[in-house]
Parts: C-alpha cells; structure tokens; sequence
C-alpha cells in the first residue's frame, strides 16, 4: 500500500471548520486506512492507501468527513513520492531563511497552479507544487491568500517546515 497524505484546507483556523483529529483518525481507520497518523491540529492526516488514485481517496474522505463530523472541506492527497518530489523541486534555497516563511501551495490539479506566477517575483512553479517566499511571514503579507484566491477552492498550502515534518512521518518504518 503506498503511504499518502491527506492535506484538509481551512480547518481548525478559528471558530469554524473545527474537527478533533482524533476523530479524523477513528474515521480514517473506518474508511479502511491503515498507519493512520496525524501532524499537528490543521488537519495532515498521513495514511496507507489501497489502491485508487489521489483524487478518489480525497473524494472518499472529504464526502466522509461532511457526513460524518459536518464539515466539508477540500482535501488534497498527496503520496509519499509526490511530497518527495515536491521537497526536491523548491529553487527558492537562497530565500530560506526561516522554513514557516515558505508557503507551498499543493492543488487537485497541479496544471491549475501555473497561473500563480504573475503575483510577483517570490513565486516558483513547480511541476508538482507552487512555491511563495512570505519575507515577513505567512500571515504579515498578502501573497498566499493572493494565490488561493486564483485557485477556485482548489487548493490548500502548507509551510515548509510542516512539510518536513510530513515527509519524515511518511517515512518512519518504511
């Protein structure tokens, strides 16, 4: 079974979309998953999947969580070699001065994210991901909510160190 991540977009980022990720856990064995782990509280479930493709299983845990827990969020599921991959391709080494700076835009369709570039010069487009450098932090400037806009719901980010952290949980007893 390969092992993916199941990346949720805009839950448990204030009052509303709020969802315990032990109950995304429970529901994700559920739903037949094996090696069920969650990082952090902002929904990055890493799994083993059977077979079925990415956007099957993001479907089938997205329809799953509306029923089940009432919330309907996007999910993006990613595989272990994709979020290598997308690890691998980041050009933007000279701008890493701090990893939670660095906002990695991962959609259902990584084709949609190739009109990203015209936000502005801190932005690398990758085959697999999107990359937006943040000088002062995600939050302090306007580049990542710029680049969801243009996305239509499609879309999710994550930081770079958090996608670290993905990648080594993805990896653990492998």
């Amino acid at each position: 079974m390969p092992r993916c991540v199941a990346l949720f977009r805009g839950i448990n980022v204030g009052p509303a979309q709020r969802l315990a990720m032990a109950d995304l856990r429970a529901l994700f064995v559920d739903l037949g998953y094996a090696g069920v782990r969650t990082l952090l509280n902002s929904g990055n479930v890493i799994f083993d999947a059977p077979r079925g493709t990415a956007a099957a299983h993001g479907a089938r845990i997205r329809a799953a969580v509306a029923q089940r827990l009432g919330v309907d969020a996007l999910v993006v599921v990613k595989s272990a070699a994709q979020i290598g991959t997308i690890l691998r391709a980041c050009r933007l080494e000279a701008r890493l001065t701090d990893p939670t700076h660095l906002l990695v835009l991962l959609g259902e369709d990584p084709q949609a994210l190739h009109g990203i570039a015209a936000i502005d010069g801190r932005v690398q487009v990758g085959a697999e991901a999107a990359y937006l450098w943040c000088e002062g932090g995600v939050l302090a400037g306007r580049t990542g909510a710029d680049a969801l806009r243009g996305q239509g719901g499609s879309a999710t980010t994550r930081n770079w160190a958090t996608l670290e952290k993905i990648q080594v949980l993805m990896e653990e007893g492998r």
